[in-house]
């Protein structure tokens, strides 16, 4: 799963470098459809995890970007592959979670993440050309949800997808993040170095409510049922 969702999305980001908005909603097809196949050999839990990193994702993506500007796209929009494109590096952060050699090493490949990110972020703040204070603030996210988290395993799969896939993305110039946040206080990388700690509210929001949605749901159905099988008055 881990080669087919990086393989996609370097592959979308390549192509939408340099094409045109039809080619770009026809990426956004195919990728919701690469989702649905990936997800119909996921429990429902995971089903309804990356129902959930989609929604939240989607929300900030259209708060963020053409609303604030604190990133913009080529086209200054959210391209269609972009929602389902979150439901994707939610999944292939999970299967390297899932791994056999994370769970083995687990401890190791924590700190491997902590300090890989951790100096990427000192490099935003103290030699890149565009100094990175967003980019520090999200590594300190990361460090705590990789330290303190429901799921290191998940973090750690995040660290390593969402540091790659805003590299290259803003390497192709699909999106850009502006130098400042909208109240000029914030300075902000191309792109901010500790963005998989910003992603890792996603990633939470999917580990604590997904469980509550399909409980909620299932006392619901069993109450429809119930009352369908009761006798008539």
């Amino acid at each position: 799963m881990v080669a087919t969702v990086i393989g996609w999305i370097t592959v979308v980001l390549l192509l939408d470098s340099d094409g045109g908005r039809w080619l770009q909603r026809g990426l956004g097809v195919v990728t919701w459809l690469v989702l649905i196949g990936l997800l119909a050999r996921e429990t429902r839990l995971v089903r309804v995890q990356t129902a959930v990193v989609v929604v939240f994702a989607s929300v900030v993506e259209y708060t963020f970007s053409p609303l604030l500007e604190v990133y913009t796209y080529r086209f200054d929009n959210v391209p269609m592959y972009v929602p389902p494109g979150h439901g994707l590096v939610y999944l292939a952060a999970l299967a390297i979670g899932r791994t056999s050699f994370v769970r083995a090493h687990m401890r190791g490949c924590t700190w491997a993440a902590l300090i890989g990110v951790g100096a990427y972020a000192a490099y935003g703040i103290v030699l890149a050309d565009r100094p990175d204070v967003l980019g520090a603030f999200w590594f300190v996210c990361l460090a705590g949800f990789l330290l303190f988290g429901p799921s290191q395993g998940l973090y750690v799969g995040a660290a390593i997808v969402v540091t790659y896939l805003e590299i290259v993305g803003t390497h192709l110039g699909t999106w850009t993040w502006q130098e400042h946040d909208p109240t000029s206080i914030v300075s902000i990388g191309n792109p901010p170095s500790g963005a998989a700690g910003g992603y890792g509210w996603f990633d939470l929001a999917a580990l604590l409510i997904a469980p509550g949605l399909i409980a909620r749901w299932d006392r619901r159905r069993a109450a429809r049922l119930s009352r369908a099988r009761s006798p008539r008055d």
